[in-house]
C-alpha cells in the first residue's frame, strides 16, 4: 500500500479458559504466533488462543484507540 504502515487491532479466544484478548499489532501473523508460541505475558498460561476477529487500520492512533474497547464492543460495532 504505498509503503503505508498497516494496524491491526485483534481480539483472541483463549481455548483453555474461554477469555478474550484484545490487541494491536504491525503484523498479525508473527503476532498470534508469539502468543501460542508463551512469549506474550498476558496469554502464556491462557494457550491455546484463537483468532476470531481482526481489523485493519492505516492509522495507529485509530487502531491504538480500538484496542482500548473491549472484545464484545469490538465485534459488535463491526457489524
Amino acid at each position: 500500500m504505498n509503503g503505508q504502515s498497516i494496524f491491526y487491532v485483534y481480539v483472541l479466544l483463549s481455548e483453555k479458559d474461554g477469555m478474550f484478548y484484545v490487541g494491536f499489532t504491525e503484523d498479525l501473523k508473527k503476532r498470534i504466533n508469539e502468543h501460542n508460541k508463551g512469549l506474550v505475558q498476558s496469554t502464556q498460561y491462557r494457550r491455546p488462543v484463537k483468532l476470531i476477529y481482526y481489523e485493519v487500520s492505516l492509522n495507529k492512533i485509530d487502531a491504538l484507540h480500538r484496542e482500548k474497547y473491549s472484545p464484545r464492543e469490538i465485534v459488535l460495532l463491526a457489524i
